[in-house]
């Protein structure tokens, strides 16, 4: 179900009638601007709703206070396994009572906050949920500014979470101290199978770390890099990974030509057939030594 512009008047006898529906497992409200009003009366409803597992709220401007109310709505339903609250402005308040809700909840399986401002600070929240949640799968954080005491949060959370496969972490500044932490990781977490650090300021210190970490990860098949800028250290340092115990099938370069040869790239890893001939014609147009 997906209905545009909804009335005040609609959107009540839609709340209402959820509270009894047994058949309807998919809604899509997005872009209609429901509100922190909309968000308490949709929560009520899902409290005793037993059916929907996919609630799209997107771009409806509910903010922190719809956040809290959706959270205590979490606490008690049984149900839903997707939701999607980005662009919302819920902010670090609204990410906390999620992170709540996320440490008692069971079914929910994957949770977009992408464009909320949850800053540093919600990205901790939900780092400390992720020690405690066992259901979650898909995490998506693009766009929220929190940096690299956010991704260090997160990476503590890693090192013990068994549940989540995908992270996405893309343009959070998380720079070089960031991806530090999370090469960490990578190097003992056997359950994070996608990771996005796409524009995220890493460079050379951050690129040879992950590359390190890659040699011994056996569950990481994608990893996207692109946006970052690595220099003749890090360049070879990940594709040289290519010939230890990780194989590249897909690779792209995005070039951006100047005296230093700085080079904006992301990787998709997948399997162990290494297209070597697309690898060292690209690398060798740089003069990287493979």
């Amino acid at each position: 179900m997906k209905p545009k512009s909804i009335r005040a008047s609609e959107f009540q006898v839609l709340v209402n009638s959820l509270k009894t529906n047994t058949t309807l497992t998919t809604l899509d409200l997005q872009l209609n601007s429901i509100g922190k009003e909309g968000a308490l009366a949709l929560s009520e409803a899902l409290k005793t709703n037993t059916t929907l597992t996919t609630l799209d709220l997107q771009f409806n401007s509910i903010g922190k206070e719809g956040a809290l109310a959706l959270s205590e709505a979490l606490k008690a339903n049984i149900t839903l396994t997707i939701l999607d609250l980005s662009r919302n402005s819920i902010g670090n308040e609204g990410a906390l009572a999620l992170s709540e809700a996320l440490k008692t909840n069971t079914t929910l399986t994957a949770l977009d906050l992408k464009f909320n401002s949850i800053g540093k600070e919600g990205a901790l929240s939900l780092s400390e949920a992720l020690k405690a949640n066992t259901t979650l799968t898909t995490l998506d954080l693009p766009r929220n500014s929190i940096g690299n005491e956010g991704a260090l949060g997160l990476s503590e959370a890693l090192k013990t979470n068994t549940t989540l496969t995908t992270l996405d972490l893309s343009r959070n500044s998380i720079g070089n101290e960031g991806a530090l932490a999370l090469s960490e990781v990578l190097k003992t977490n056997t359950t994070l199978t996608t990771l996005n650090l796409w524009d995220n300021s890493i460079g050379n210190k951050g690129a040879l770390a992950l590359s390190e970490a890659l040699k011994t990860n056996t569950t990481l098949t994608i990893l996207n890099l692109w946006g970052n800028s690595f220099g003749k250290q890090g360049v070879p340092a990940l594709a040289n990974v290519s010939k230890t115990s990780r194989c590249y099938t897909h690779f792209e370069v995005d070039v951006s030509t100047s005296g230093s040869h700085i080079i904006s790239w992301w990787i998709l890893i997948i399997g162990c057939i290494v297209a070597r001939s697309v690898l060292d014609s690209v690398f060798r147009s740089f003069d990287v030594n493979m």
